[in-house]
Order: C-alpha cells, then sequence, then structure tokens
C-alpha cells in the first residue's frame, strides 16, 4: 500500500508540473489570440481609411481565418491543460481511498435498498461504503452499471471473463491509458443525465411523420423568405417577405409546444453527449488481448461508423438547437430560418440512422466503465488476491481474510475454511471481540469475487451462492413494525428463498435477539436444523453458548468458532482472531463496570 501509495504522490506531483507549463503556453496562446483579433482590427481599418476596399475585404476574411485556427489551437491547449489538472486530482482522490478519506466520492445512496438480500448490512452503499473505495465512474450510465454489478452475483463464466478483462487494464503499463480514461468525462457537467429516459422520449417522438407537409416547407420557406428580403432590398415590394415571414411566425406558433418540448428534453444532454464521445474516441482505437474488452471494442461499431461520430453528431444538433437562449438570436434565427423546426428535423433524422447504434454502444460504455473502477481498485490494492471460483458446493476456503474498509496499518485478518450443504458454523464471541465484523468480512468479499473483483485477502476460493445476510434489522414506524418482527421477516425472505435449488450462503448477526433468551435458543436452534435440510450453508454469531451444542447433535454440518478478549486490570484486550471452539472469555460486567455501573463482585467472568 505504501509503494502505491508514493507511486500516487509522483504521479500527482508530475501532473501538477505538466499543468503549470501547460497553463502558460494556454495564456501565452490566450494573448495571441487578441493580438490577432487587434492587427486584423487595424490592418483593415488601414485599407479601407486609404479607400483600398478591397484589400481590406481579404485582410478581414484572411485575419479571421487565422483568429479561428488560433481560438482552436487555444481550446485544444485549454483541454490538455484541464485534462492534466485532472490527472492530478484523480491520483490525490487515489491517495484518499487508500488512507480510507471516503467522505467525498459519490456514496451511491441512490442505490442503496433496505430490502435488497445484502447490501445494506456489508455497507456496499452510503457513508464509508464499497462503492466509495471502488467506484471510479463518472457517468450515471456507469455508476449504475457498476451498482448492478454489486447488487447480482454473476454467473462463474462472467466472472472470469471480467476477472481477465480486469488483470489487463489493471497492468502497470497500462495505467496512463487507463487514467486518462477515466478523467476523461470528468471535463463535462452529469448533472440528473437520464439517456435511457431521453432516447424512450425521443423514440415516441415523430413530429415529421405525423406532419409531411412540414418538411417541405422547413427546407423551402427560408430561402423563399431570405430571397424575398434580398429583392425588398433591390426595390421590389416588401409584402411579399412580410407574408413569409408572417407564414414562419404561424408556423413557429403552431408548433411552439413541439419545439419547447424538443428542446426542454435534449438541452439536459448536450454535456452527457459530449462526454460520452470524448470517452468512445479514447477507447475505440484501442486494441485489447482480453476477449471481453475487445468485444466491447468491436461492437461499438455499425458498418464503417464508429459510434463516437454517432453521438458526436447529437451533441452537435444540440448545441445548435441550443441558441434559441438568446432571445435576439432566437428571434431572428426562428423568424427568417425556421431554426427549431429545422433540428428537430435534424434530431428525427438522427434518431433513425443511429438511435439504435448508440443505445447499445452506451450499454457497452457503462460495461467498460464498471471495468475501469475494478481495475483502478485492484491496481490500487496489490496485496489484494484474484479469488478462485469453486465447483464444491459452499467451499469457502481463506488465506489472511480481512475486511476492505478497515484501513488500520495493522489490519486484521483471518484463515478460514468450509464446505459442503447445510452447514453452518456458530460464531460466539465477547462483546466487541470482532464476531460482526468477521460476518461482514466474509461477506463483503463474497460480494467482491462474485463480481469479478479483488479481494482482501492472501488467497480466496470460493464457490458461488447468492448471499443474503440479517444483522441491522430495526423497527419501522412508518410501517407499525418492530425490530423483533422486521427480523422475522428478514428470516422469512430466507427460508423462501432457500426453498429453491439456487445455493444460498447466508450470515446472520445475533438472531432472535428481540425476544426473551428461552425462545431466542428454541427459534435458533430451530432455524438451524431448518436450513441443514436446504441448500443453503453460512455463519450465525451469536452470545448464546447453548446453541453451540448442536455441534454434537449435527456432527460436521455445525462447527464452533469463536472471537475472544482477557482483561487485565481496567483494560480489555482484543486480538479478534478467530479460534476453534466456543468463547470462553465474556466482558459484559466489564464493560458495564468500566461504564459506571456499580456491578456486585461474582465469580463468574462477567
Amino acid at each position: 500500500m505504501n509503494n502505491r501509495q508514493k507511486e500516487f504522490e509522483q504521479r500527482a506531483a508530475a501532473y501538477a508540473e505538466q499543468e503549470q507549463k501547460a497553463a502558460g503556453k494556454s495564456k501565452t496562446v490566450s494573448w495571441l489570440r487578441v493580438v490577432v483579433f487587434v492587427a486584423g482590427a487595424i490592418t483593415a481599418w488601414l485599407f479601407f481609411r486609404d479607400g483600398n476596399t478591397s484589400a481590406g475585404i481579404i485582410s478581414i476574411v484572411g485575419f479571421y481565418i487565422l483568429f479561428i485556427l488560433v481560438m482552436r489551437w487555444h481550446s485544444r491547449l485549454d483541454y490538455r491543460y484541464k485534462q492534466l489538472q485532472l490527472l492530478g486530482k484523480l491520483n490525490l482522490q487515489e491517495i484518499d481511498r487508500l488512507q480510507g478519506k471516503l467522505h467525498t466520492f459519490d456514496d451511491g445512496i441512490a442505490f442503496k435498498d433496505d430490502h435488497h438480500p445484502y447490501t445494506s448490512d456489508l455497507d456496499i452503499f452510503g457513508p464509508d461504503s464499497l462503492f466509495q473505495l471502488m467506484n471510479r465512474s463518472v457517468t450515471s450510465i456507469g455508476k449504475l452499471r457498476l451498482a448492478q454489478w454489486f447488487r447480482q452475483v454473476a454467473p462463474a463464466p462472467e466472472v472470469l471473463r471480467r476477472q481477465e478483462a480486469v488483470a489487463e487494464l489493471a497492468m502497470p503499463d497500462q495505467q496512463e491509458w487507463l487514467q486518462q480514461a477515466i478523467v476523461k468525462p470528468m471535463h463535462y457537467k452529469h448533472l440528473n443525465e437520464n439517456t435511457q429516459e431521453f432516447f424512450d422520449w425521443l423514440r415516441a417522438q415523430d413530429l415529421y411523420k405525423a406532419h409531411p407537409w412540414l418538411k417541405l416547407l422547413v427546407f423551402v420557406l427560408p430561402v423563399l423568405t431570405l430571397t424575398a428580403i434580398a429583392a425588398w432590398f433591390y426595390g421590389y415590394s416588401g409584402y411579399i417577405a412580410g407574408g413569409f415571414l408572417a407564414i414562419q411566425y404561424l408556423l413557429g406558433l403552431k408548433f411552439q409546444k413541439q419545439r419547447d418540448d424538443y428542446y426542454d428534453k435534449s438541452i439536459g444532454m448536450y454535456e452527457a453527449m459530449q462526454s460520452y464521445t470524448d470517452q468512445l474516441r479514447h477507447l475505440e482505437p484501442y486494441t485489447f488481448k482480453a476477449p471481453l474488452l475487445e468485444e466491447i471494442r468491436t461492437g461499438l461499431y455499425k458498418g464503417n461508423t464508429m459510434v463516437s461520430t454517432a453521438i458526436g453528431k447529437v451533441a452537435t444538433i444540440i448545441d445548435y438547437f441550443s441558441w434559441r437562449l438568446s432571445t435576439l438570436m432566437s428571434f431572428f434565427l426562428n423568424s427568417i430560418l425556421m431554426w427549431d423546426l429545422v433540428w428537430i428535423y435534424r434530431l428525427e433524422n438522427w434518431k433513425a440512422q443511429h438511435l439504435d447504434q448508440v443505445e447499445n454502444s452506451l450499454d457497452l460504455l457503462a460495461e467498460f466503465e464498471a471495468l475501469t473502477s475494478m481495475a483502478a481498485f485492484q491496481y490500487a490494492q496489490p496485496h489484494f488476491a484474484i479469488p478462485e471460483l469453486s465447483a464444491i458446493p459452499f467451499e469457502l476456503e481463506a488465506e489472511r481474510l480481512a475486511h476492505p474498509l478497515i484501513f488500520s496499518v495493522e489490519r486484521i485478518a483471518n484463515d478460514f475454511q468450509m464446505q459442503g450443504a447445510g452447514k453452518t458454523i456458530v460464531v460466539t464471541g465477547s462483546n466487541m471481540s470482532g464476531k460482526t465484523t468477521f460476518l461482514r468480512t466474509v461477506g463483503i468479499n463474497m460480494v467482491l469475487a462474485f463480481m469479478g473483483a479483488a479481494v482482501c485477502a492472501r488467497r480466496l476460493k470460493v464457490a458461488p451462492a447468492q448471499v443474503y445476510t440479517a444483522m441491522r434489522t430495526a423497527d419501522n414506524l412508518a410501517e407499525n413494525t418492530s425490530s423483533f418482527y422486521a427480523e422475522l421477516k428478514r428470516l422469512r425472505i430466507l427460508l423462501n428463498m432457500t426453498e429453491g435449488e439456487e445455493p444460498v450462503f447466508y450470515l446472520l448477526d445475533e438472531i432472535l435477539k428481540g425476544t426473551n433468551s428461552r425462545d431466542r435458543h428454541a427459534g435458533a436452534m430451530a432455524l438451524i436444523r431448518q436450513l441443514h435440510r436446504r441448500n443453503a450453508s453460512g455463519l450465525i454469531s451469536t452470545h448464546d453458548l447453548e446453541l453451540g451444542a448442536m455441534e454434537q447433535e449435527l456432527p460436521g454440518s455445525v462447527e464452533n468458532f469463536s472471537f475472544n478478549s482477557t482483561i487485565e486490570g481496567d483494560k480489555i484486550l482484543f486480538d479478534y482472531t478467530l479460534q476453534r471452539g466456543i468463547c470462553r472469555s465474556f466482558n459484559a460486567s466489564k464493560l458495564m463496570q468500566l461504564m459506571g455501573i456499580e456491578m456486585e463482585r461474582t465469580d463468574a467472568a462477567g
């Protein structure tokens, strides 16, 4: 981790140095633009003053062309400057992630679902979450795809394909290209973009199909209007021009609602389309070895048309459409050139030619963005392992397994193994000893493994299964639900899930804690027996030592593990190390005593 941190620091420093040089060059060219404009104005004025009209016009045209060339040069330099700035920022963000400073990153709270089988209990979304640690996507489609992968176990062949793709992207010699790909969309705003909603709306629109006569007027009427206006200047009647202008006004009025709808729906997509175009231009010419990456890249083509070209066209259309924002400009453009209706036609024409291709390609781009997030995550954590998928039901074999969201320099890791259906690992332990954290450690690494990502372990071999948790059940006043009943509902879902053939790996923390000890014990034992007969296995943490007796009732199917603590004077010491057997050391009495509760002395440990 320290080596990666040093590397990111060096990269950030190098980009800062390049950024400073680029800023100086951009400033120089900016002044050159001013010089060209002033020089052109003075030159043209001198020619016109001396009566050399032809030379004056030629100088205006020449300096205008030169000004446009310098302006484009400055735009490229400015883009380069911003790119270097963003690359430096990205490397500083990588350092923050390594240090556990996640609060500035998107927490993916929009994807949180308290009814999901495991995401709420395992801190997949929300503050200090796995999403914050892994996600590098900027666009909504990239974030959504990564969230989907977090929420759903991928088929084993797809997991292997993703692992291969991520491994290629995470190679050291790929990092420059990878970071360039990550920051491309950062040049643009991604506020409330909903590309699919826009495409669905656009697909339902057919203004020119519903009014085919309008197409002829859109292209003929502006020509007639301009001709009539020119004729008016040469002495012909102005009534003809006025008539054409009146017709344009009435047409604009008739289709005012459609014009406003097209503008309102499309203008918010401009930045997103520009972003996709930049990303695709970076991706399209590259050649990959991993089949999944090459399938994504080749899927971006339709015949000889690159999707970046298609998306660039719609971005241009939206940009021209936005000229109506200027009241003065809109008045002249729509009064003479039927501007809005022309670009509505262009947009509908684009839809007919490119919409299907773009929709499919953006799905591929979303997948690529999710893979880049996983690759950057894997590169930043070189001590993480690539998990191996097992064909043995419910096999879980881990060496130095730890929680990726614990950023301690001395992160505690444990070895653990189990296999076979109908198996329950009972984990007992004193308060704060680490048993709940261990369950979350197992769960969050299984989620990483089943999406194709690296895991926080030296080695992990795991069989694919549906992960299910019941840990943070709470009361719900709006639904008039107690915490105990909420937990029962979670357990009911688990029982329903395990009635099918799909393997289910469960992680249950202090089950039935909302009732008395006798009912809790009886209910927990009944649940373990019921799950034992199904295609399910998992871990249960508990303070109920009597559950440990089930190791004798169901030998080989129930095993006891524990976390222990020791008390030295007024200190409670934890080693957070998983051990075989039932916990024999408890600290509740000591903790209460340290909190000021006057406990009676007993012979028990507490």
